[in-house]
C-alpha cells in the first residue's frame, strides 16, 4: 500500500476514475446492445445519434481507443442503413 499521502490521494482518485469509467463504458455497451435488438428502423433511426454521442464521448474521455470508436460507429451505421433499406424495400 501507498505510503505518501499523494501516493494515497492518487490511489483514491484512480479508483473514482475506475469506477466512473466502468460504469459510462457498460452504459454504452448496453445503448449498443438495445440499438442492435431495436424492432423497428425507426427507432433505431431515431436513437443512433444518442448512442454515437455516447461513444464519441468514451474516445475522447480516453475509456476506449478513436479507432475502436470509429469501428463501432461504423459497424452501427451499416447496420441503421440496412434496417432502414429493408423497411423502405418492404
Amino acid at each position: 500500500m501507498a505510503n505518501h499521502k499523494a501516493t494515497k490521494k492518487d490511489a483514491r482518485q484512480a479508483e473514482k476514475r475506475r469506477e466512473r469509467n466502468r460504469y459510462y463504458g457498460k452504459t454504452t455497451r448496453n445503448a449498443i446492445r438495445d440499438l442492435k435488438a431495436s424492432p423497428d428502423a425507426a427507432t433505431m433511426e431515431g436513437n443512433y445519434p444518442d448512442v454515437v454521442s455516447m461513444i464519441d464521448k468514451l474516445a475522447k474521455r480516453g475509456v476506449i481507443h478513436k479507432n475502436k470508436a470509429a469501428n463501432l460507429k461504423s459497424k452501427l451505421a451499416k447496420k441503421v442503413n440496412a434496417t432502414k433499406a429493408a423497411a423502405t424495400t418492404a
